[in-house]
């Protein structure tokens, strides 16, 4: 076989190979590795610092390390921002996400909880502040105010439950909820990325590899037969695994909108997919995000935890006063009013604590996934088409530059590669 006609045949086969390697290294640096892997060195982050904003974002030299973490991942905190910004946010507020969870299950489960509680709060608060005057009261005395509280306790959690739900927009930090857990599991980045698409991904991979293959036809003739020096074909590859990032990325996400082209529809495949993509997406959501759990950490432990136990305590107060009934004037005028006050305070601070806490159990979160997952799926479902192509196309849109610059590179080396086997 002739230089030449082996030319006319390894070239397409190499734009192959450049496409398909090209598209699938660049969708794995997309994702892993998950964390930082290469080695620190001293000295280079704030020579990093100074440079253009663009290389100060590249996984690895931002870190001030020589190595590489998936993009996605080291972008954690941001990446749960855009989640928030493009997606939650549109699909529904705090409050109404509360409301999905259930106030009356989630009051059910605290009293489920707090009943076999509250009497170790009462006895223990008592037995700090005021432990002499508690072991003067006649035993019935104490029972009594026992239980009154008990029989106070489902009124006060099913108030506490409805007050959290109507100030919810104010009390729950969703976008700093998911950027927390993004940032503790940046596996879970990944996650809602891959999942979401994942036949999308694919599809760039394939696609590097066919459209490789059908522009190295043309490579091949041309470099065989009208531009021959040896340069033209590192040149052709870096053009094609440049042009094969491109529209592999561009298919996926344009046209937003459905478009005829004589008899056939076309719109970007992701696009296409919405229904699909509603479900995979509501799974993740309700799975790992929106949870009870989560939520119940931000309302006790978030940046509007204060306001929470706030409302919680200023509920509990009265709420104490009613359970000592007529036995609330003799306690006061024994222990004396600041003490008393004292007394209250303290057992309002402490039972906040455990008004949310039986909301981590698994069992329970597992229950009020469903009201999630539906809502989720029926919001995204309706999503006009911009709004649900941002959902994944803002995430990677900032870092296309380094799949483009990835994929010119790769083609570089492929052509000099065939010049270097093939001559």
């Amino acid at each position: 076989m002739d230089h030449t006609t082996l030319s006319l045949i390894t070239i397409p086969l190499f734009t192959g190979a450049i496409g398909y390697v090209t598209n699938w290294s660049g969708v794995w640096m997309l994702f892993y590795p998950v964390r930082f892997a290469g080695i620190k060195v001293p000295g280079l982050a704030p020579l990093v610092n100074v440079m253009p904003r663009r290389i100060q974002q590249i996984p690895g030299l931002g870190q001030g390390g020589l190595g590489w973490q998936g993009i996605v991942p080291s972008r954690a905190a941001k990446m749960g921002s855009i989640a928030v910004d493009k997606g939650l946010s549109k699909v529904g507020s705090p409050g109404e996400f509360y409301r999905q969870l259930d106030p009356e299950a989630i009051a059910e489960q605290i009293l489920a909880t707090a009943r076999g509680e509250i009497y170790d709060v009462v006895e223990r608060i008592m037995e700090r502040e005021r432990p002499q005057l508690w072991h003067d009261l006649p035993p019935r005395v104490r029972a009594a105010v026992h239980a009154r509280v008990e029989e106070q306790l489902p009124q006060i959690v099913h108030t506490i439950t409805e007050e959290i739900g109507t100030h919810a927009d104010d009390l729950i930090d969703v976008k700093l909820m998911v950027i927390r857990r993004l940032e503790a599991n940046p596996a879970l980045a990944n996650r809602i990325f891959l999942e979401v698409g994942r036949k999308e991904l694919r599809f760039i991979v394939n696609f590097g590899f066919f459209f490789g293959l059908l522009l190295g036809i043309p490579t091949a003739f041309l470099t065989e037969y009208v531009l021959t020096p040896w340069w033209v074909l590192p040149i052709a590859g870096v053009l094609i695994g440049y042009t094969t990032n491109l529209l592999g990325i561009r298919m996926i996400f344009e046209p937003v909108r459905p478009r005829w082209i004589g008899p056939f529809e076309v719109q970007g495949l992701f696009l296409k997919r919405q229904p699909e993509v509603a479900e995979v997406y509501a799974d993740i959501i309700a799975d790992d995000v929106v949870t009870m759990s989560n939520v119940a950490e931000d309302l006790m432990h978030g940046p509007n935890s204060d306001r929470t136990r706030q409302l919680i305590e200023d509920w509990l107060r009265p709420a104490i006063d009613r359970a000592l009934g007529r036995a609330r004037g003799a306690v006061r005028v024994a222990v004396g009013s600041r003490d008393y006050e004292t007394i209250r305070a303290s057992l309002a601070t402490e039972a906040a604590d455990y008004a949310v806490s039986p909301l981590a159990d698994e069992e329970f979160n597992a229950r009020q996934r469903e009201g999630v997952r539906e809502f989720v799926a029926t919001r995204v479902r309706a999503m006009g088409p911009p709004e649900f192509s941002e959902m994944l196309r803002t995430a990677m849109r900032e870092d296309e530059w380094l799949l483009y610059l990835h994929g010119a590179v790769l083609g570089f080396g492929a052509g000099l590669l065939h010049l270097a086997i093939f001559g």
